[in-house]
């Protein structure tokens, strides 16, 4: 079963990487372009313009380069939400296998890009500087992993409230104290000043909105398809399951 459930979730994380590179290069890639823009004007102005040519050019990079990335990220996300899935079909109450697919793919998103995206927003080329990359990087994945384990724990507590308080309560208490949670680390983590004053604002507003904009993107067709993909399954076996009593 952990083996099907794997190559349907990693079927539809293909989709949604598909969708994911799509999305990135009509709406990312502009902003990448204004941003590099900008950098090779600060670079004339200084008098340090680059006459090389880069080792992998710009066509390559938004296009073969992107759909790659993106195409992997998708499988690697799709494989993790199947084998999530696996770990607690029948044990969140009452949903279907698609709305079973479809929360766990909320939580992804929540979890794993919204909340470090609020803390430590994508910023396009030429933004940041140098000495900060390294002083981000840590708490950015701090945050991350500490998400993650917060939404684990706020899942696990939502379900031992249920009993008592009903699902619906259960459900607010549990969001409550993720929220709390993750705000308390996400104030204790540092923030990080990058950002040159006269980096356009624009491009900034438009790269943001992109990168965050493509990771609803990925985990909503994840989500969808891969709760397509069990849904049809489950019919098929339940219809099995209801001959075969009748026979």
């Amino acid at each position: 079963m952990v083996r099907t459930l794997l190559i349907r979730g990693m079927i539809a994380g293909l989709v949604a990487g598909l969708a994911y590179f799509l999305f990135a290069y009509l709406f990312g890639e502009p902003p990448v372009e204004a941003a590099i823009g900008y950098e090779d004007q600060v670079a004339t102005a200084a008098g340090e313009a680059s006459t090389e040519e880069p080792l992998v050019s710009r066509g390559i990079q938004a296009t073969l380069g992107l759909a790659t990335a993106a195409l992997i990220y998708g499988v690697v996300v799709g494989g993790i939400l199947s084998l999530v899935y696996a770990s607690v079909v029948g044990r969140v109450g009452r949903l279907s296998a698609r709305a079973t697919a479809a929360v766990i793919a909320g939580i992804g998103f929540v979890a794993v890009a919204l909340v470090p995206f609020i803390k430590y927003p994508a910023n396009p080329p030429a933004s940041t500087l140098d000495t900060t990359v390294g002083q981000r990087a840590g708490p950015f994945l701090v945050l991350i992993i500490a998400s993650v384990l917060l939404a684990v724990g706020a899942v696990m507590l939502g379900r031992s409230l249920a009993v008592r308080m009903g699902s619906w309560n259960a459900t607010l208490v549990a969001a409550a104290a993720y929220l709390g949670a993750v705000g308390i680390v996400g104030f204790l983590l540092p923030t990080v000043a990058e950002t040159p004053t006269d980096f356009p604002a624009t491009v900034f507003y438009d790269f943001r909105v992109a990168a965050i904009g493509g990771q609803l993107v990925l985990w909503t067709v994840v989500g969808l398809v891969f709760g397509a993909l069990i849904d049809g399954r489950s019919r098929r076996r339940s219809s099995s399951t209801v001959d075969a009593a009748a026979g």
